[in-house]
């Protein structure tokens, strides 16, 4: 069973994801990891990142591996090596959609993508899993919330693992994320047709994966 998970940057569809698949005892598979791959051996191997043709070169060349540890999570490589942490730095995030909104990369992965999840029993999520690259996934959400509460959990997201930001430069990169992601002419973030909305403003993270968990179930 493939369960699709898609939703705009700091809505929590990635911690939701990750419970949900442990609970489940599915495989978890975090997309936006992969692209935040590419996007740090693009910011390493100093590639252009306005040179699409550099980029879909390196892209290529990658060699990404996700993996889920006994206890829960994700760990991610990176041509062999373990960059779960790096890939998180504020200096990804601020190129990493720039990166995924390139169609030929986005093919890239789309490919290693349903590599990793086919025939499995997986809890995938992303921006585009139940409209492109898992369309036919047996259950599709959509985890929404406030734009300002997005903010907030963000900002404590960066602060709690020792990143030095403002609210103000956090709400200033989703806006650009959401601009972006939203607007881009390839696999453009969009609820499915068939996806169930979870609005999570109000809502604990037990809660939600309490309700989609339920809804699996169902």
């Amino acid at each position: 069973m493939i369960i699709a998970i898609d939703g705009p940057a700091g809505a929590g569809k990635s911690t939701v994801a990750k419970k949900l698949a442990q609970r489940l005892g599915f495989i978890y598979i975090d997309t936006g990891a992969m692209y935040r791959a590419v996007t740090l051996k693009l910011l390493e191997g100093r590639v252009d990142i306005k040179d699409e043709k550099a980029v879909v070169e390196a892209a290529r060349s990658c060699k990404i591996g996700l993996k889920n540890p006994p206890g829960g999570g994700l760990q991610v490589f990176l041509d062999s090596a373990d960059v779960s942490q790096q890939i998180r730095q504020p200096r990804i995030t601020e190129f990493v959609s720039d990166v995924a909104r390139i169609k030929e990369v986005r093919s890239v992965m789309l490919g290693l993508q349903r590599k990793a999840g086919e025939g499995k029993d997986a809890v995938i999520d992303g921006r585009d899993i139940g409209t492109v690259v898992f369309p036919g996934a047996e259950k599709k959400f959509y985890i929404d919330a406030d734009f300002q509460e997005r903010v907030e959990r963000r900002f404590k997201e960066l602060a709690a693992a020792g990143q030095d930001v403002s609210r103000g430069s956090v709400e200033k990169d989703l806006r650009n994320r959401d601009s972006i992601d939203s607007n881009r002419e390839v696999a453009p973030l969009k609820k499915a047709d068939d996806a169930v909305r979870i609005d999570t403003t109000n809502m604990t993270i037990e809660e939600v994966v309490n309700t989609l968990f339920n809804q699996v179930l169902a």
